[in-house]
């Protein structure tokens, strides 16, 4: 309480000027009696990692996302797989949306009709606990959704609402015509523009306009009601107890509204998770947030602290630059545009570390600004309709096979769904036999997973990926899934597949290999503690991606990567590293002091500290 509960009554008198201190007192009393209550287990947890508060940046922290019912069916039976985890090197499990969701069309899990509740179809709390106590006893963490923006439209408070209660009105943002909503529209953008046009839905039976940034279904929460803070710490505490060690705090960008903006990213947003952080580190210091933020870089760094002075407010938050560059790499073989976007930007508090990713549950939007283009020498709306047509199959010499997702034949844009390994070019080389092509499609993803395992902070996994996992169209078969294309990259875990990781020759065997590996190469490596930034170096050949991390105590690591399509030689003298290391490499060659590199490879080297 001494250390932290400042800046819970700083956040709250800022927040709710009329009610923060009445509100700080309150949540004080409820802290107290729930660090009472605390189980013993994650009690110690809890001092543990206030013993350790840099966890969560060691390199042998590695994630694995997928879907619980598409992994294991229940919550029960990832029990039975566990050792699979523990055999690919994961020591962070990333459970997408578990919590009760309404029935039908649900945003994949994100229309949360109870915070309280397991999706029945999962299982129940105390399958929820049980999970995190086997993941603890093999030295892993859980990480869990929580939807902080919005509710469904059939959550209790959403249903109280309809009802005519006030006090849970005050929860929602509901308007009596199309006044306000057409002044906030017009800065405000669309989210789904095609099957989810404008953010407001009108509900005849209210005769109201209810605020809803992303589904008719998902109705925003109003966060300027003290009320809707207090109910979230509930939630979080709730999800804390049952031993999640991570929140993933989702759609954290939209949790502020006011007129005159695009209703993100207001700095309201960042008071909000830096007040909800100190709750949060005052009882249950065991638990971090990570921020789904898929913003510009410019407004991502704040999400986990970045500033003048440095803050505390969430631990960890997604790199989507670094996912969207790699892409953008591998189909121009060229890391220029890589190159320049990284450098700009800005170096994160040592207390918090990136989320790295290849691949993830949602689309890949394009988020790459005209003035990074333009740094390159490319057109950036080009460049963008170029990158969905390369990926989309339609670009004449494209590997890839995926599929445009809420395109706009106005403005041109458009997103990409597909598996990495469909995008990656492993489909297209087993329907066509061609032995050669999928030599270099399995070298596109592993070179793209090297990126991330060396990057820095925790780089995750997607269900699948580690044994080349095809686009599933059964999704246009399910009539909740069908207008959802994204469903193309969520299959049902192949287990049969997984059976054939152990046989040698198979693709499953050869891609398992290379997971395991960098895995395992990462945690034997102590400079990619997550607790440095990485500087990205500006090699004279633009194919090369070069970067390097020092640690002050831990050595240096740095990675050579070659995205062009022809033999490139690199300096080593340009790590500016004295005598460094080889720890891995794909197939790279010395040659005195250089590095030669054929197309899609990679070099790790590490200096001692």
């Amino acid at each position: 309480m001494r250390r932290h509960w400042p800046a819970v009554e700083r956040g709250l008198a800022t927040l709710y000027p009329a009610h923060g201190a009445r509100l700080a007192d309150q949540l004080a009393e409820r802290v107290t009696r729930f660090v009472s209550e605390r189980p013993d287990a994650l009690f110690q947890r809890d001092l543990e990692r206030e013993a350790e508060p840099d966890w969560f940046q060691q390199p042998d922290m590695v994630g694995y996302v997928a879907y619980a019912d598409r992994f294991a069916g229940t919550l029960a039976g990832i029990h039975d797989h566990l050792d699979y985890l523990v055999d690919l090197g994961v020591t962070y499990l990333h459970l997408m949306p578990l919590l009760k969701a309404r029935e039908g069309e649900n945003d994949g899990g994100y229309a949360v009709a109870s915070y309280d509740e397991v999706d029945p179809r999962l299982g129940t709390t105390a399958d929820l606990q049980a999970l995190a106590e086997a993941l603890h006893e093999r030295r892993m963490n859980l990480c869990v959704d929580l939807v902080l923006n919005h509710t469904a439209a059939e959550h209790p408070w959403a249903v109280k609402a309809r009802a005519g209660d006030p006090t849970y009105r005050d929860y929602f943002l509901f308007y009596p015509d199309r006044t306000m909503p057409d002044r906030y529209e017009r800065t405000m953008l669309e989210v789904f523009p095609t099957f989810a046009p404008g953010n407001f839905t009108w509900l005849p039976d209210m005769q109201q306009w209810v605020w809803t940034t992303f589904h008719e279904f998902q109705w925003d929460l109003d966060w300027s009601n003290p009320d809707v803070f207090a109910e979230m710490i509930s939630v979080m505490l709730h999800l804390a107890d049952l031993g999640v060690d991570a929140l993933r705090l989702d759609a954290v960008p939209f949790m502020w509204k006011r007129e005159g903006t695009d209703c993100q990213n207001l700095p309201e947003v960042h008071v909000l998770l830096r007040t909800l952080r100190a709750v949060i580190a005052t009882a249950a210091p065991a638990t971090i947030f990570k921020a789904e933020a898929i913003v510009p870089p410019d407004q991502l760094t704040p999400y986990v602290g970045a500033g003048d002075p440095p803050q505390h407010e969430c631990e960890l938050a997604y790199h989507n630059q670094l996912m969207v560059l790699l892409w953008s790499s591998l189909a121009t073989g060229e890391a220029r545009l890589m190159t320049t976007s990284l450098q700009r930007v800005a170096a994160i508090p040592t207390h918090a570390s990136w989320v790295t990713y290849v691949r993830c549950h949602d689309d890949i939007g394009w988020a790459i600004t005209d003035e990074a283009a333009a740094a390159t020498g490319w057109n950036g709306f080009d460049h963008r309709n170029f990158l969905n047509e390369f990926y989309s199959g339609a670009f004449p010499t494209s590997f890839a096979r995926g599929e445009l997702f809420q395109f706009n034949p106005e403005t041109g844009d458009g997103r990409i769904s597909g598996s990495a390994a469909s995008l990656c070019g492993i489909e297209l080389a087993l329907a066509s036999g061609d032995t050669a092509h999928l030599d270099q499609a399995c070298k596109r993803l592993e070179l793209m997973y090297a990126v991330i395992c060396g990057f820095g902070g925790i780089p995750l996994l997607y269900m699948g990926d580690e044994l080349g996992m095809l686009n599933d169209h059964s999704y246009l078969h399910h009539p909740a899934h069908a207008d959802d294309n994204r469903w193309v990259h969520r299959p049902p875990m192949d287990w049969a597949a997984a059976a054939r990781r152990t046989v040698a020759g198979t693709l499953q065997a050869r891609l398992f290999d290379v997971f395991r590996g960098l895995t395992a190469d990462r945690a034997a490596t102590p400079a990619l503690h997550g607790g440095v930034n990485t500087e990205v170096l500006t090699p004279a050949d633009p194919a090369i991606l070069a970067f390097v991390r020092h640690h002050p105590v831990r050595g240096s690591f740095a990675m050579v990567a070659n995205f062009g399509h022809s033999t490139r030689v690199f300096d080593l003298a340009d790590l500016g590293l004295t005598a460094p290391t080889l720890v891995r490499t794909s197939d790279a060659e010395f040659e005195g002091g250089t590095i030669v590199l054929p197309p899609l490879a990679y070099a790790w080297f590490t200096t001692p500290g």
